[in-house]
């Protein structure tokens, strides 16, 4: 597959998605990308913007396995992972795989169960396996998980650790539709039966692997990768930040603007697709001093001012 077919191929999946969820497009790309570059997806909102539905249409219209975990304060690590179970007939142990052995995982309002349990996707997120009382299990191919979080500052909520966080290639948020959209979602209610809305399939899991393949054939020019580590490197300098972005998250922005490039059907990486992407995959990976904090930054403003600061490359 080269870049060209990879932008009819995404432009087919998100038209899917559109008409099923109400979001911006840009959003839509967002989630998107996150699986073109081989990562992960989070999404904050509050509740009942679609998050959940985002997840299983995309799904859908990728035509791979979909597995959700409801997260709660009572879930256990092998609820999710698996768990083994004695065989009477057999007399002996086998493994009952968990919800997470799916193609596309939602872990649904993952920032409620405690820290034990949400360290249980660490090792899926990071090497693509599990390991349960010693045994190592690999998950399929391709493996993308969607989590959604409502906000921190809601109770019953336990806040992921700055290390998972990390794990996620990118972070967004669906946020209230504008009234025309509102109106839409009403539209589509009416004139249908069911309660939500479905999504045809548009590729299959061998198209998928393929898709995801495509940006490692797009070219990014040195001068492109000195601005990536500039952006990175002064996330770390700015006093309003305790930790900034770290190596692992200089890579993904690599990954991501290679994938966001060839989404869009180009052979090459320019500077508009590192600022594109730059929101979505650094911002989260910030840590911002208690003064910050106090004073209402926003991890946005802070690489809204890297990006303002850092020298753009340009054509010689």
């Amino acid at each position: 597959m080269d870049v060209t077919e990879a932008n009819e191929q995404c432009d087919a999946v998100l038209d899917a998605i559109g008409n099923a969820v109400i979001a911006d497009r840009e959003f839509l790309e967002t989630v998107l990308l996150g699986a073109m570059a081989g990562g992960h997806a989070l999404l904050e909102d509050v509740p009942g913007t679609g998050k959940t539905l985002t997840a299983r249409s995309f799904a859908s219209a990728l035509g791979l396995s979909f597995s959700r975990v409801q997260f709660t304060p009572d879930l256990l690590p092998a609820d999710v992972t698996g768990t083994h179970v004695f065989n009477e007939q057999d007399r002996e142990f086998e493994f009952n795989e968990g919800p997470i052995f799916a193609n596309v995982v939602l872990a649904d309002e993952i920032n409620r169960a405690p820290p034990k349990t949400q360290a249980a996707l660490l090792e899926a997120m990071e090497e693509g396996q599990v390991t349960v009382d010693g045994d190592t299990h690999d998950l399929p191919k391709p493996f993308f998980v969607i989590a959604t979080q409502n906000p921190v500052e809601q109770e019953g909520t336990f806040p992921l650790p700055e290390a998972q966080v990390d794990r996620f290639a990118v972070k967004s948020s669906i946020g209230y539709p504008e009234i025309e959209g509102e109106y839409e979602l009403l539209r589509r209610r009416a004139g249908r039966s069911a309660q939500s809305p479905s999504v045809g399939t548009v590729l299959d899991e061998q198209l998928v692997t393929e898709l995801r393949e495509v940006p490692e054939t797009v070219r990014v020019d040195d001068d492109l990768l000195e601005y990536m580590a500039n952006i990175a490197r002064e996330t770390r300098e700015d006093r309003r930040v305790q930790v900034g972005v770290s190596p692992r998250g200089t890579q993904r922005l690599f990954e991501t603007t290679r994938a966001y490039a060839a989404m869009n059907g180009r052979e090459f990486v320019t500077p508009d697709d590192v600022k594109r992407v730059a929101h979505p995959v650094l911002a989260h990976r910030v840590v911002l001093t208690p003064d910050a904090q106090v004073n209402n930054v926003s991890k946005s403003s802070v690489v809204d001012r890297v990006l303002d600061d850092v020298p753009v490359p340009t054509v010689e």
